[in-house]
């Protein structure tokens, strides 16, 4: 294991069981091609998942008194996705320092996002654990401080469409599309059925009374899809060999 002096000055805590952090940092691999019994980092993930949940949460709360439980779920989906807590792992520079079973190295495991996320969920798992709430929080806060100003009340905290836009911009330039996929009802009450597509992908489907709000509700269900509530990966499909059948409703 590297020496975790340096890692330990980024945290901004010195661990008093530096166990702890090493555990944090072992990839479940290593466990896998052991002939015994070895820690890894699932555990810790789990406990960070939910601590980095509860402090977002709670600042939020705190920040945006104003706004209701829908774009408060929103903010905390856009702050706590895979694409993000993989970024702040790398600001950190946690692939240097973890701990991979052969197989899992020979992939470049230290470069995959999943890793790096689970890991920095861990991390604040172990940081918990070492140094309670307090410590936790302050790096948490610390580390999300510049996404925490970059949310603004009218920043799509309330808008499904231009947050999946987004989102799918943050790995291809090309634009979500909507199209109208059937019209039902009497004329003096319609209602309408979109779907929503990526790289000829369908991602949701919704309904509404007018088209404007069919396309609403779809991106809505996009969203769910790809970030799959807290701490979930929001990769995008990729198209399959052959088109997706949109036939059925």
């Amino acid at each position: 294991m590297t020496d975790l002096a340096a890692l330990q000055h980024q945290l901004g805590h010195r661990f008093k069981d530096e166990t702890l952090l090493q555990v944090a940092l072992t990839h479940p691999s290593v466990a896998h091609e052991a002939s015994g019994p070895v820690q890894h980092n699932q555990r810790l993930e789990f406990l960070g998942d939910a601590v980095l949940g509860l402090v977002l949460t709670h600042e939020l709360y705190s920040r945006y008194p104003h706004l209701g439980e829908g774009p408060l779920t929103k903010a905390r989906a856009r702050l706590v996705n895979r694409r993000v807590l993989a970024e702040e792992a790398r600001r950190l520079r946690l692939g240097t320092y973890l701990l991979l079973g052969a197989g899992e190295e020979a992939c470049g495991g230290r470069q995959r996002p999943s890793i790096l996320a689970d890991a920095f969920e861990a991390v604040i798992g172990a940081l918990f654990i070492d140094g309670g709430l307090e410590a936790a929080r302050q790096f948490i806060l610390q580390r999300f401080e510049p996404r925490l100003g970059e949310l603004t009340e009218g920043s799509h905290l309330d808008n499904p469409k231009g947050e999946l836009q987004e989102l799918l911009q943050a790995q291809s330039d090309e634009p979500p599309r909507y199209e109208l996929t059937g019209v039902s009802g009497p004329d003096h009450d319609r209602l309408f059925e979109c779907a929503v597509l990526h790289g000829g992908v369908e991602l949701g489907r919704g309904q509404g009374k007018s088209k404007k709000a069919a396309e609403t509700a779809a991106a809505l269900a996009a969203l769910m899809r790809l970030r799959g509530g807290s701490g979930s990966d929001s990769t995008v499909p990729q198209p399959a060999s052959d088109p997706p059948d949109r036939s059925a409703s």
